[in-house]
């Protein structure tokens, strides 16, 4: 009989294999460039498409508007309120961006300009008293103004007074507003003098006479009226043509709108309708200037109470 041996092993069970060695970490993804510039084109190509046809934001550089609008106010323009016609499209020019941006020179706009085109796709005029974005003719600029005539009206302006069709628009007794001064407004002596006040609180208003029109539509609004005698305060009279309209500043003695020749920075009589990019709906916010490049700045900088103000104006009494 035949001793067993001993190895150690164990014949009944099946040899395992030795474990395959740690397979090496995957090779990095690499970018696929192509892919990331089409994706952008096709981001660009939305934001654009947004622009020129639903909406876009619009800053306020000026004060001819006040006391409505203020330097500093951000606003949502409607596109696509009066139909689209050559300036509804939003084309960047990349050498002006990159001059205003980079070199810090000042440019007309950082869009492409389209040649005049007659009409306006699903077009339709505004309604009497709206404030419109619109484009001077011959420029690339664009203007805030109020729509106060319309095609076949007879415009003229008497001592301050528009005289719409031989009938003077109705306006209520002069009253006074006080306006915060800020960096954005600061109600200078060169503008405004001797409006700057101490304010009650402390600070500074801007302290401003003001008469409320009332269009024939009943639509009414505050206007700025400084002084007696400016040179827009006779004008006229004109007869509107036909897909024109005429444009005012609400700040009546400190705007270059259709009362002043394109020389002059105005807008040269009534406006194609055309020109018109759309139309102010509502504020998104406000800031007084004095924001830096520190975020902590940018609470303190918001002007309360302006956000989601409606740019449409009041009706009936």
């Amino acid at each position: 009989m035949k001793e067993a041996v001993l190895d150690g092993s164990n014949p009944s069970e099946a040899a395992v294999p030795a474990p395959a060695p740690a397979p090496e970490a995957a090779a990095k993804k690499k970018t696929d460039w192509w892919g990331e510039i089409k994706g952008i084109f096709w981001l660009i190509l939305i934001v654009l498409g947004f622009h020129s046809f639903v909406a876009k934001p619009f800053y306020i550089p000026s004060e001819s508007m006040l006391p409505g609008l203020r330097i500093g106010d951000r606003l949502v323009v409607s596109k696509f309120a009066y139909g689209w016609s050559f300036v509804s499209p939003t084309i960047p020019n990349p050498v002006a961006i990159f001059k205003g941006l980079v070199l810090r020179e000042p440019e007309e706009s950082w869009s492409v300009g389209l040649p005049f085109v007659h009409g306006r796709l699903f077009g339709r005029l505004p309604t009497r008293g709206d404030v419109v974005i619109v484009t001077p003719p011959g420029t690339r600029n664009d203007y805030i103004k109020r729509v106060i005539g319309l095609p076949g009206d007879t415009l003229a302006v008497q001592g301050g007074t528009v005289i719409l069709n031989g009938k003077a628009i109705a306006r209520g007794a002069m009253h006074y507003v006080d306006l915060p001064v800020d960096t954005n407004s600061p109600c200078s002596d060169s503008e405004y003098y001797g409006a700057r006040r101490p304010a009650a609180g402390g600070g500074y208003v801007c302290h401003l006479p003001i008469v409320t029109e009332t269009l024939p539509n009943g639509r009414h609004y505050d206007t700025v009226d400084l002084e007696p005698d400016s040179p827009g305060d006779n004008y006229g009279p004109v007869t509107i043509p036909a897909n024109h309209v005429f444009l005012m500043g609400d700040n009546r003695d400190r705007s270059a709108d259709s009362r002043f020749p394109l020389a002059q920075l105005g807008l040269g009589g009534p406006v194609p309708y055309e020109n018109l990019g759309g139309r102010a709906e509502f504020l998104t916010f406000s800031l007084d200037g004095d924001a830096t490049l520190n975020p902590l700045t940018w609470p303190g900088s918001l002007r309360s109470g302006r956000a989601g103000l409606s740019l449409h104006p009041a009706e009936g009494k």
